[in-house]
């Protein structure tokens, strides 16, 4: 599965009686039921380790470009209407900024890496809280209640799977309690958002700025507010868009597939 595609469903199920193993791309499994998989016998694997480390270059790439104003900034060099850089173009900083991080999984925590050697003070909420020594090493603290560190972060990076339980986590009260000076960062799924609050956020400037790799749906059509804002970054999910890692991703795929086939133990298995 690539892409979501095909989607797989009890049609497609039932005219698929010999099928043995589902392998899906990327780290999101949102887009699959494992508990009907699971009823026809079918196993499921995903490629979550191969696809950190470009994610999270990816988010700290998003971080950048919308503090700097990248997008503005380059649109103002190459515009036949530019006549002068005005003095007073500013962005915001990013190193000694606070950095919120929600979901510290294996990307986030690779986000926390790279934000420690820009000397961010970096929060984090997660279902479970890390060990002493992993908080450590790159400088991180916990914060129990997601409410905390949205007020404190000057960055709101997102980096959790799509579930019932992370559904429209960041809504209308969530973008309230951040910072007026505060950007929003989704580097997860589009649905952990609510859309429409994001749109009027920004739109009355409760919060900076946005930097999205996710949506809802991919790509958004044409004439959606979000696509007509300057204080928003929009990238097509590519993340993990590099010709390394997706060969790696397809390679991960394939040896999964050929366990299943063999009756093998299934390596990155979804249970």
């Amino acid at each position: 599965v690539w892409y979501h595609k095909p989607v797989i469903n009890e049609e497609l199920l039932q005219g698929l009686p010999n099928l043995k193993i589902v392998a899906n791309a990327g780290v999101g499994i949102d887009n699959l039921d494992l508990n009907l998989l699971s009823s026809y016998g079918v196993k499921v694997s995903n490629t979550p380790f191969v696809v950190s480390t470009d994610t999270a270059d990816f988010g700290m790439a998003l971080m950048l470009a919308s503090s700097r104003r990248l997008m503005e900034g380059y649109q103002m060099a190459v515009s036949p209407d530019t006549e002068y850089f005005p003095a007073d173009w500013l962005g915001a900083a990013v190193s000694g900024a606070t950095l919120g991080i929600v979901g510290m999984g294996t990307i986030g925590y690779k986000v926390a890496e790279r934000a420690k050697a820009f000397e961010m003070k970096i929060l984090y909420h997660n279902r479970n809280r890390r060990n002493k020594e992993e908080e450590s090493a790159v400088g991180a603290i916990y914060c129990k209640k997601i409410d905390d560190l949205l007020q404190q972060s000057d960055f709101v990076l997102l980096s959790v799977n799509l579930t019932p339980q992370t559904r429209k986590l960041i809504g209308k009260r969530e973008l309230e309690l951040m910072k007026p000076t505060a950007t929003l960062i989704n580097i997860s799924r589009g649905l952990v958002v609510d859309q429409d609050a994001l749109v009027e956020a920004l739109q009355n400037k409760v919060i900076k700025a946005a930097a999205l790799d996710v949506t809802y749906p991919e790509p958004l059509p044409r004439d959606h507010p979000l696509l007509k804002l300057k204080n928003v970054i929009i990238t097509p999910h590519i993340g993990s868009a590099t010709k390394k890692t997706r060969r790696l991703m397809m390679e991960n795929m394939t040896e999964s597939i050929q366990a299943g086939l063999a009756g093998l133990p299934i390596p990155n298995e979804v249970f």
